[in-house]
């Protein structure tokens, strides 16, 4: 059955959906990735205050007065370690009701153009989403730890990155143009033509957009990895979340919609 329901149900549907999904990656980001990130935040830590130990000997004042060291551990974060833990279900709550909306918007317009049952089409909405907004993305200019990066390069990275992701929306609205297109032919010609187009324009992509590498040599390798795989795993957890969120609210309320069958018995 098509995708029904007025555009404020849709967007209440992706706003809980969101809320659930972003819930869900707080949960998984805590226990997959807090860890990473405190052994990060150790080294950087060490790597102060070894350089702090360096001036030291060299008689170089840190502080207001002579001999005032200068710490770079908890005691001088904005937000402490705990709350940054806490506040993490927060920015996963807010982000996944957002893209919730975003999923929902796209719904009540995609449902005018195509005859998809309304839990495929947000499903196929969320894989297009974790495509353009996290595989895309991560896969050029994947995540590092806190550790790792120039202060000085940020605002140049968030605009590459912002740019991968709009390379993503482009790949992903390319595919499926293809796909519609070529609705005469095989589902499997479809496919393949389909994820060809994205895969080239991906490709090209990747090849004029800036590499982006700073990870010092003396940064443990294991370390970066699993604090990679664990932000896409929380990404994923996200998008695949609301997906799933999105559709089964659509579904139970398609069946709640509609209306029980009444069995007649003849009169004798």
């Amino acid at each position: 059955m098509p995708l029904s329901g007025s555009f404020r149900t849709l967007l209440i549907r992706g706003l809980l959906a969101g809320l659930i999904a972003g819930l869900l990656a707080g949960v998984v980001g805590n226990f997959v990735g807090e860890p990473e990130v405190d052994a990060a935040i150790a080294i950087e830590e060490s790597a102060a205050s070894t350089a702090d130990s360096h001036e030291s000997q060299a008689g170089h004042s840190h502080g207001a007065e002579a001999g005032t060291g200068h710490s770079h551990g908890e005691d001088d974060a904005v937000v402490s370690r705990p709350w940054q833990k806490f506040g993490q279900f927060l920015a996963n709550a807010l982000a996944g009701m957002a893209f919730g909306a975003i999923i929902a918007t796209a719904a009540h317009y995609a449902r005018r153009f195509t005859s998809l049952p309304g839990p495929r089409l947000v499903l196929g909405l969320g894989l297009g989403g974790w495509l353009a907004v996290v595989a895309v993305p991560f896969f050029k200019y994947p995540a590092n730890p806190p550790a790792v990066g120039d202060p000085e390069t940020i605002d140049e990275r968030t605009l590459l990155w912002v740019a991968a992701v709009v390379l993503g929306l482009v790949a992903v609205v390319a595919g499926v143009y293809i796909w519609n297109l070529l609705r005469a032919q095989l589902a499997t010609i479809r496919l393949i033509a389909a994820v060809a187009v994205f895969v080239l324009i991906t490709t090209l992509g990747y090849v004029f957009l800036p590499g982006v590498n700073e990870v010092g040599a003396d940064f443990p390798a294991t370390l970066l990895w699993e604090f990679r795989t664990a932000s896409l795993a929380v990404s994923t957890t996200l998008w695949v979340s609301i997906g799933l969120a999105f559709a089964a609210l659509t579904e139970w309320s398609t069946r709640s919609d509609t209306p029980a069958a009444v069995t007649v018995t003849p009169a004798p």
